[in-house]
């Protein structure tokens, strides 16, 4: 039976679906369960938030979350499985979508430009690919990182963008921003050229840069580089991904002094 609260009948479900309607253009997709779990969990503002099987949802987190079961049987409102794939990209395996309020970007880039810091910032230069930069902001969320800081055209709040990092966007500081608006502090940037990392402590004020998956650091990033740092590679080996090099990297800060909160 379904839980109450919430509701579920399709008289229930017209307002909510009226309500996404209203905010699509400009709220944040959290596509799937664990999207709006960890929104949820970082302090989201979710306003309306849809499944179309709340039995189910509700038994993932049961399963899965139940820190955030009280909050999610509050939110979601079942709706027919046509109307929830009509109101999404591509249906979510788990059939949960909600819509949050994007972080304000003067309390983001607040954040990012306060000094000290007990954490990095991750700069992602002109990065290219929408999955690899979800994939790096939910690195950086778990490690505890400040932000993350892409340049150039990608949106780090693109849907794909957010789906990739599983809705942990509010669990850390993501902004958009040119060469010479980055926060302070001394600026590591990756590069074969480098100076190997493992002979280096990483500070917990740094912003480390990483280029592009295609072609590498822009010179303007190069140009503001305090340190050029390289990851250990077999020769031959052409590169990393881009998120198995801020994973490394990360890690690397974490085990030589900084840890995760």
């Amino acid at each position: 039976m379904n839980d109450p609260v919430g509701g579920g009948s399709s008289g229930f479900a017209q307002q909510p679906v009226s309500v996404w309607r209203s905010l699509a253009g400009t709220a944040v997709l959290l596509d799937g369960f664990h999207a709006l779990k960890h929104a949820l969990r970082f302090g989201a503002e979710v306003p309306v938030a849809v499944t179309a099987d709340r039995e189910a949802a509700l038994a993932l987190a049961d399963e899965l979350a139940p820190d955030v079961r009280q909050a999610l049987a509050a939110l979601l409102t079942e709706v027919p499985e046509t109307t929830y794939a009509s109101l999404v990209p591509r249906p979510h395996p788990t059939a949960v979508a909600a819509l949050a309020v994007r972080p304000s970007r003067e309390g983001n880039l607040r954040a990012l430009a306060r000094t000290p810091r007990g954490a990095p910032v991750v700069v992602l230069d002109q990065p290219r690919n929408l999955g690899n930069a979800g994939a790096v902001i939910r690195l950086a969320a778990g490690f505890g990182a400040t932000g993350v800081v892409t340049t150039g055209t990608l949106d780090p709040w693109h849907p794909t963008v957010v789906r990739g990092g599983a809705g942990l966007h509010f669990a850390t500081a993501v902004e958009r921003l040119d060469v010479g608006e980055l926060p302070p502090g001394p600026l590591f940037a990756l590069d074969p050229e480098g100076e190997d990392i493992r002979g280096l402590k990483l500070p917990d004020d740094a912003l480390l840069a990483f280029g592009s998956e295609r072609s590498g650091l822009s010179a303007a990033v190069r140009a503001r580089a305090d340190h050029l740092v390289a990851l250990p590679m077999r020769p031959q080996v052409s590169s990393y991904n881009l998120a198995t090099s801020v994973a490394m990297t990360l890690y690397h800060w974490s085990a030589t002094g900084g840890a995760a909160s």
